[in-house]
């Protein structure tokens, strides 16, 4: 059974790995905020082996979900859309959040209804001092990686103190990979230094006058 680590003796570095996931899920799709976005998830299988490389799904539950996949190609390719659909409605809705804008109708009831779906599968489990989110049973279902990144995206909007640290690349090639700014003065721009961060230093050296 996998545990989403929600519990108050989590800590606030678990918390934030959480709740980071959504984002992560919404970048699997490289050059979100450009005119040719780069996809990396092409299919079910990749799906699965992205929630695996999250822990969000053990390799047994992985070859198990993919056998039934197989057998179920219809049902797969349905939570395949279904996956792609909610991504894109979580990066559209996190955009409009740092643009300080109402999500669109569409984005927020496609966000809902993933989360409806996923909610009957929670339970809260309690310790002698703390309390945790878990899911009911093993994630055996097709579209159970779905459950975490859903609920990461609900929790997050509803982190008030998180919620506004969220960040956009400010690639102007339109990189749009979105990130928690977890600086201390709020002051980070880029998904990476070492990518869009050192583009745009190169860039602005080379406009500098000689």
């Amino acid at each position: 059974m996998h545990k989403d680590g929600s519990g108050p003796d989590a800590g606030h570095g678990a918390r934030v790995k959480r709740l980071e996931l959504c984002l992560a899920f919404a970048n699997t799709l490289h050059w979100h905020a450009s005119n040719q976005p780069h996809e990396t998830l092409h299919t079910y299988e990749d799906f699965l082996a992205w929630s695996e490389g999250q822990n969000l799904i053990s390799r047994h539950g992985v070859a198990a979900l993919t056998r039934r996949g197989r057998r179920e190609p219809r049902a797969a390719a349905a939570v395949y859309s279904r996956a792609t659909s909610l991504r894109e409605a979580i990066y559209r809705v996190f955009v409009a959040c740092i643009a300080r804008k109402a999500p669109a109708d569409q984005d927020t009831r496609r966000l809902n209804e993933e989360l409806q779906r996923a909610v009957a599968h929670y339970r809260i489990e309690f310790g002698t001092t703390t309390a945790a989110w878990c899911h009911a049973r093993e994630a055996d279902e097709l579209d159970g990686p779905l459950w975490s990144i859903v609920q990461s995206a609900a929790e997050l909007l509803l982190a008030e103190d998180l919620r506004e640290r969220v960040g956009q690349c400010a690639d102007a090639g339109g990189c749009g990979w979105l990130f928690l700014d977890l600086s201390k003065n709020h002051s980070r721009r880029w998904c990476s230094m070492q990518d869009c961060g050192n583009r745009a230093k190169q860039h602005r050296l080379q406009a500098r006058p000689k």
